[in-house]
């Protein structure tokens, strides 16, 4: 019982700490504790799931297990894993490549906890090596993977509002590819978790330094086109617009109340948004801004404008709307500190 206490920090605290730091480099503080705790829980539930179907897998094909951790798991596993961020993608959760960088860490890393520590039970006889190789090494191969995989996929969608599956596949075969060179040279495991250990992090802290300096440049140059957007509709000059012209044309196909409502909504929306980025670029500055009620009752305002205007007056606007999947999320991050105040 002793060696195990003393085998399991270093199998699992490796790539605890490297979250904590990440977690801690984001400067809009744009994932909460919670959603990390979340995320390594769904990633030690996704490792189990992975157990199962690698069992099964393995028992149906003609090679041996040597082939299968190097061609055949990592495909299993990185799919497994990415799964779960493009749920988070389709749901508006992640918005800029910082967050969906320490959500897939955090997911790839309660993968290779719950790994470890199954290894741990089921070979509690090898050596200090081997945790040192698994918790330095593979953990961190797992957690990043992930991590590459929820950058580039946010990199590839973010202007898209739509789930569009073949913008995912680019980072899915990045982490496919980086998990199997990890699975190809089993007989060198210090070397491949030295270049791991080099690799994954440096990788990881050039992103959030691109991604923070993106971050704010996007968020100042949206947050001054959409007050642009807002002064037009209310000095009366939107209708004159391109978007403006596109609602106005709808009057054709439905009612006035709808076409008014279509009108109300995307001022509504605009006016959301901005108030979603003032709390970000605030919150960049080290000043917090809570949501109010008159937050409460503008977002309740959107969903009623939703209803009143129906499904196909939706579905008609929104594609000549450009509404991007980042605005979407500033305004589910904002709904959520709304139902929180």
């Amino acid at each position: 019982m002793t060696d195990f206490f003393l085998k399991a920090p270093v199998a699992l605290a490796p790539v605890l700490v490297f979250l904590v730091v990440f977690h801690r480099l984001d400067a809009f503080k744009l994932v909460s504790f919670s959603m990390v705790l979340i995320a390594l829980g769904a990633g030690a539930a996704l490792a189990a799931a992975s157990y199962v179907i690698n069992g099964h897998v393995l028992d149906g094909l003609p090679i041996g297990f040597t082939d299968y951790s190097r061609y055949v798991a990592p495909i299993v596993e990185e799919v497994l894993k990415a799964s779960l961020m493009i749920y988070l993608f389709s749901r508006n959760r992640l918005g800029f490549m910082v967050d969906a960088a320490i959500v897939g860490f955090s997911i790839g890393a309660g993968f290779a906890l719950l790994e470890n520590v199954y290894y741990l039970h089921l070979f509690p006889q090898a050596n200090i090596g081997v945790w040192l190789v698994r918790g330095f090494g593979t953990a961190v191969m797992h957690g990043g993977a992930t991590a590459i995989f929820g950058v580039l996929a946010q990199s590839l969608t973010e202007r898209h509002a739509k789930l569009n599956p073949s913008l995912y596949l680019p980072g899915l075969a990045a982490a496919i590819v980086l998990h199997a060179a990890f699975n190809h040279f089993p007989g060198a495991p210090v070397m491949t978790m030295m270049v791991t250990l080099l690799v994954v992090p440096l990788t990881l802290l050039l992103i959030f330094a691109k991604s923070e300096h993106s971050a704010d440049k996007w968020l100042l140059s949206d947050f001054k086109s959409h007050e642009h957007v807002l002064e037009e509709m209310r000095n009366g000059t939107f209708a004159q617009t391109e978007a403006g012209r596109f609602i106005a044309d709808l009057a054709k196909r439905f009612d006035a109340a709808v076409v008014n409502d279509m009108f109300a909504y995307l001022q509504l929306h605009t006016e959301l948004v901005i108030r979603a980025e003032q709390m970000l670029l605030a919150r960049e500055g080290g000043e917090i801004i809570l949501a109010v009620a008159g937050d409460r009752e503008k977002l309740h305002r959107l969903h009623a404008l939703e209803k009143e205007m129906g499904r196909t007056a939706l579905l008609t606007l929104w594609p000549h709307l450009q509404f991007s999947r980042k605005e979407l999320w500033e305004l589910y991050r904002l709904e959520s500190q709304a139902r929180a105040a």
